[in-house]
This record gives C-alpha cells, structure tokens and sequence, in this order.
C-alpha cells in the first residue's frame, strides 16, 4: 500500500493505492528496464528548438537586416510571419524589451532599431 498525502491548490488530497504482489512485480520491472535503458553518457541532450524560439529568431532577424522599422511597419512584419495580431504583438513586446533592440519615439509612431553588440 501507498499513500500520497498533500494538498492541490487550496485542495488537501490524501490518496491510498493499494497494489498486489503481482502489481509491485510489475512496477519493478519497469523501474529495472527504465535503469537499463539509460545511455552511458551522462551528457543532458540538448533541448530541442521550439516554435516560438524558431519565430522569435527569424524576428530578430528581421529587424536586424531591417535596421530600423517604425512600430505599425514592424507589427504588420510580424503578424504576416506569425499568422496573428496577437502573436505579432506579442512578439513586438518581447522585442521592445529585448538588449539588442532601441526603441525611441518616433514623430508619429515609435522606432526600433537593431543594436549591433
């Protein structure tokens, strides 16, 4: 028998799982070829590129073969690369917050400009 006692949210939660000889057999094979299945490297594998950080790239990019863009210019970029206002804006902030990125205020609308570093 196992108990799991702990709360979820404001929620207290107190879990009995009882399992028979045949179960715990079970559970510990699979904890055995789990262990055998390691590879010999202790090396972490590198965390594969999500879309966002592929997007979040090519936006870079983007401003940075620009050089400067005014903001409306750069947010209608954005929303053909990303296929939304949202995720266009979305993206126009992360990029206003960016070390790589300038932003002054333009006569009519902000700048962004590539900062080379």
């Amino acid at each position: 028998m196992v108990r799991i006692r702990g709360t979820i949210g404001e929620w207290p939660v107190d879990l009995t799982l009882e399992l028979d000889e045949g179960d715990w057999a079970q559970l510990g094979a699979q904890l055995a070829l789990q262990g055998q299945a390691k590879p010999a490297s202790t090396a972490p594998a590198p965390a594969p590129v999500s879309q966002d950080d592929a997007i979040w790239h090519v936006a870079k990019d983007l401003l940075r073969k620009a050089g400067q863009l005014s903001g409306p210019d750069l947010l209608g970029e954005l929303e053909a690369l990303t296929g939304s206002t949202a995720a266009g804006k979305r993206l126009l902030v992360r990029l206003r917050h960016s070390a790589e990125v300038k932003v002054v205020s333009g006569a009519d609308a902000p700048l962004y400009s590539w900062v080379s570093q």
